[in-house]
């Protein structure tokens, strides 16, 4: 499954919150999640543009492998694998008994929107700011599925450029 996203930095998520209303999107949840990001011994996930996360929100726990970004557009696009695991901690203390190094931890708060089949994410991110995602899963058409978030984010009102970093990577660029 390839994830097409595109994400934008927003001053003021009212704005977009009351678009969404306007446009009868369905609000999914708001909730507190915390990914914990792991590197791996046998390669730098910085530098293969690879991602392995823990995440922790109200539905427990899951844990994620991301492949490297595609750019498609003005979205980007990667695999992306996700699996609910029992215990977030015991996963944890696997993965550190295998050599795995803790490389950042990143908390915010998120509130979730469908629209039909693109999904909507309002992010206050921790020591970064206020964001707006919008993505859509999709097994091939890339091309498509990145110009209807174009359009979508037109149509909210979100008119700055694209940020193509992730939260793990802004996050680490600031320290």
């Amino acid at each position: 499954m390839l994830e097409v996203e595109a994400k934008f930095a927003v001053p003021d998520l009212e704005s977009v919150r009351n678009r969404l209303v306007r446009l009868e999107a369905r609000m999914i949840t708001r909730q507190k999640e915390r990914d914990v990001y792991y590197n791996a011994p046998h390669r730098d996930f910085g530098e293969t543009d690879e991602a392995l996360r823990v995440r922790y929100d109200d539905a427990g726990s899951t844990v994620t492998y991301k492949g490297p970004k595609v750019r498609v557009g003005s979205a980007k696009a990667r695999e992306e694998f996700n699996l609910a695991v029992e215990s977030g901690e015991t996963l944890e203390a696997i993965l550190s008994r295998l050599g795995f190094r803790r490389a950042a931890t990143v908390s915010k708060v998120r509130e979730i929107y469908e629209m039909g089949d693109l999904t909507v994410t309002l992010d206050d991110v921790d020591d970064l700011g206020t964001f707006i995602e919008i993505e859509i899963l999709t097994e091939s058409d890339r091309d498509d599925a990145a110009a209807r978030i174009g359009a979508t984010a037109k149509e909210l009102g979100v008119d700055g450029p694209p940020i193509y970093t992730s939260y793990l990577e802004m996050l680490l660029s600031k320290q």
